[in-house]
């Protein structure tokens, strides 16, 4: 700590001019891990993290999503009974539609009624990025930062929502208008939840894996294009040998180039970030869209058009924009939605510029697997990109078929 004086001040005669200035860092460490078969009587994963063995009570609040419990519910409890942990289970619902402040004040009602002890009783929420979202907020607001532990379950959870820092509910008619910036001590990803998931969800979050090959990773883009299809199949579940290759290769190398590009990052303090790609517009259209739309399908109509944009300034080569129309459209995911009117995409523009710091930094592919950023992209462009957008998007759509 320094402090700043006048000559006045060091006379003793008047200290209205006295200032200091404090400087203080705090390192942030956090681990995600592959666990399958999470619940299992022999796994204690969950039951070791967010509290030293020496100070670990055998209490835990756990938050889980509604369909979950339904599905996993019975096993999850006998897990906690089987380890003779004393638990507390909130079920909250899922979807956009849900992530609303009201909720995290009810899970902090609960937190309080419960009397978690913030040093030596993580809270543990196992669905999908809602809930953990959800969860995330209120566990950095309870006395200041309580620890927390993620199971995702879904696609989405297990690539992105699960794997960064950033929580949050929408407010006020914008997506995440409220949240923090804070880690969970451990994330837990098993695949085999995956299983339970209808196939419009799984294409929600092969958006999100293909946003990573299309604008970081061109290998896990040809991926995608040979394997997408058969992931969509299998479940990630590994039922065939080509099947069990592909999907620990697809998640693994999602996984790495997202965590590769939030950890030098974390805290967004650098705006150009390559993993906005997608969500430039897509936060305006998914609020537009619901209940209906997913955030995977909002964020892959945004990659749509972003393409075009590319390709109308000579960035991306028309056959490679094919090729991103075609994966699209056979990972079954939306590429042209009539919400992309020129007012919605105009709109959209203007939110994003105030998220930016006045600026749209906005992320492009440069050639599939890489991207550049830009900031003159105008009304007019947007436009005309979106007239193009649906006209590739049907014609990839009818080529599959």
């Amino acid at each position: 700590m320094t402090q700043s004086t006048n000559p006045r001040v060091r006379t003793g005669r008047d200290t209205a001019d006295s200032s200091w200035r404090v400087a203080a860092s705090q390192t942030v460490g956090y681990e995600v891990r592959f666990c399958r078969d999470v619940f299992a009587p022999d796994r204690t994963d969950l039951l070791e993290a967010g509290a030293s063995p020496e100070s670990r009570t055998s209490r835990r609040f756990v938050v889980v999503d509604e369909r979950i419990d339904e599905l996993f519910g019975t096993r999850i409890r006998q897990y906690f009974d089987h380890h003779g942990i004393t638990h507390e289970i909130m079920t909250i619902r899922s979807g956009e539609a849900h992530k609303e402040l009201d909720v995290v004040l009810r899970l902090l009602e609960r937190l309080e009624k419960f009397g978690v002890d913030r040093r030596r009783e993580p809270v543990i929420v196992v669905g999908g990025g809602v809930a953990m979202d959800v969860v995330g907020l209120a566990a950095s607001l309870y006395r200041r930062g309580t620890p927390f532990v993620r199971v995702p379950t879904t696609l989405v959870g297990l690539v992105d929502a699960g794997v960064g820092v950033k929580t949050g509910v929408n407010f006020n008619g914008h997506k995440n208008q409220l949240g923090t910036y804070a880690a969970a001590t451990l994330t837990l990803l098993d695949p085999s939840f995956l299983a339970t998931l209808g196939r419009r969800h799984l294409s929600n979050g092969l958006a999100e894996i293909l946003k990573v090959g299309l604008i970081k990773d061109a290998a896990l883009f040809a991926h995608l294009e040979r394997h997408g299809r058969l992931m969509l199949d299998e479940k990630f579940q590994g039922t065939s040998p080509d099947g069990r290759r592909a999907a620990a290769t697809i998640l693994d190398a999602a996984i790495t180039g997202m965590l590769a590009e939030l950890e030098p990052n974390l805290w967004e303090r650098t705006l150009e970030r390559s993993m906005d790609f997608g969500h430039s517009f897509s936060p305006t259209i998914e609020m537009l869209g619901l209940p209906s739309m997913l955030h995977g399908e909002a964020v892959c109509l945004d990659m749509a058009l972003s393409t075009v944009l590319a390709w109308q300034r000579g960035l991306l080569a028309a056959e490679d924009c094919e090729r991103v129309f075609s994966v699209m459209s056979a990972l079954e995911l939306p590429a042209w939605s009539p919400l992309h009117t020129p007012e919605a995409l105009a709109r959209a523009m203007r939110a994003t510029v105030r998220r930016r710091d006045g600026r749209q930094r906005m992320p492009l592919p440069a050639g599939i697997g890489h991207c550049l950023f830009v900031d003159d992209v105008t009304e007019e462009e947007l436009t005309a990109a979106a007239e193009t957008q649906r006209a590739w998007a049907l014609d990839a759509s009818a080529k599959i078929r």
